[in-house]
Formats: C-alpha cells, sequence, structure tokens
C-alpha cells in the first residue's frame, strides 16, 4: 500500500491539476487515498511558484465532490431498493430503516458537514445520505463545506511548511485534533440548539 501511495503521488505531481483532481475522487468515495499525502504537496508546489494555491484549493474540493457524488448516487439508487428487499436477512428491519432514515433527513446536513472533516468518516459519510434520500443540493452544499475547509487547511499547511515531512506530518495530526475538536463543540451547539427548540415546541 504504501508503494501504491508513493507512486500515485508521483502520478499526481506528473498529471497536475487532473492528477489532484482523480486522486482526491477516489479519496471521497471509498479508496483509502489519504489526502493528508496529496494536498499538502500540492501547497509545497504551490509555494514553489509550480502551481497555484487557490486552483489546488479548488481542484482537490472538486475531486471530494466527484467521489461524494459516487458514493451518493449509488447508494440512492441502487442501494436503498436492495436494502429494503433484502434488509430483513441482516436484521434490518423496514421500520428500523425508517428510523434511521427520518434521522438523517432530519439532520443530515450538520452529519455531512462534520463527516467530511474526520477520516474513515469522509469516505463513508455519502452512504447514509444516499441511502436516505437526502435533498441533492444539501448534500452537495454540505459537501462542498465541509471538504473545502479540510482541502483549504492542508493546502495551507504545505504550503507554510514545505518539504519537511516529519513537520507536516506532526502539524497534520495537530490539525486533526484540532477539527476533531471542532467537529465535537460544533455537534454539541447542534444538540443542545435542537434539545432547546424540541423543548419549546412541546410547550
Amino acid at each position: 500500500m504504501h508503494d501504491l501511495i508513493a507512486w500515485l503521488v508521483d502520478f499526481f505531481e506528473t498529471m497536475g491539476y487532473p492528477g489532484i483532481f482523480l486522486l482526491m475522487a477516489m479519496e471521497g468515495s471509498i479508496f483509502p487515498m489519504p489526502s493528508e499525502l496529496v494536498i499538502p504537496r500540492a501547497g509545497y508546489l504551490a509555494q514553489q511558484g509550480e502551481m497555484n494555491l487557490l486552483a489546488v484549493i479548488v481542484t482537490g474540493t472538486a475531486g471530494s465532490l466527484a467521489g461524494a457524488y459516487l458514493n451518493y448516487f449509488a447508494s440512492r439508487h441502487l442501494g436503498r431498493p436492495l436494502l429494503l428487499r433484502y434488509g430483513r436477512y441482516f436484521f434490518i428491519s423496514e421500520k428500523r430503516f425508517a428510523r434511521a432514515e427520518r434521522f438523517f433527513l432530519e439532520h443530515g446536513e450538520i452529519s455531512t458537514f462534520i463527516g467530511r472533516l474526520l477520516p474513515v468518516v469522509r469516505h463513508l459519510i455519502s452512504v447514509p445520505a444516499g441511502l436516505s434520500g437526502m435533498n441533492h443540493w444539501k448534500f452537495s452544499l454540505y459537501t462542498l463545506l465541509g471538504s473545502g475547509l479540510w482541502v483549504t487547511i492542508l493546502a495551507g499547511l504545505g504550503y507554510w511548511i514545505g518539504e519537511e515531512e516529519e513537520l507536516l506530518a506532526r502539524y497534520s495530526r495537530e490539525a486533526l485534533i484540532v477539527v476533531a475538536v471542532f467537529c465535537t463543540l460544533l455537534a454539541g451547539i447542534y444538540v443542545w440548539r435542537h434539545c432547546r427548540r424540541r423543548s419549546a415546541e412541546r410547550r
């Protein structure tokens, strides 16, 4: 896997912006292509004048959206009928599915935004969005916001730190911790406001 990833990074450097788009599309779907390897390197190339930082961010975000679309539409048009038909064999009844569907339709925006910022989750969050039939435009907006923020952070790290791999790896981990704390706080605020609104509606 290490050799494959190294080859893919060399591939993106050869292909330029189309390479960034393709690799981020892979990372946005189901292939475990870490954006932490692709985008900071592109940010460094922008600092060297070989790329444009804004173009790197736009291309990387667009690639993430394309990969997310792959999971979203596959789940929406293929996964949902199969799950409804065969879910009972995996202890997923229609009642349970409907409950999960209602949850994601009600909280899909915050779930999609936060999911795009977290490792592993960003590969999978498009699946429940598609299964639940989340509004396409809302899915696109919150995917763009989450992916754009993460790509901007990584590109900025690469731009300011450069080729120092150990330093870049350390700051990437620290950035991930900060993002995780931010997501936890954001989720907490969202839950608090939701509970408060529900309480007000019952009065």
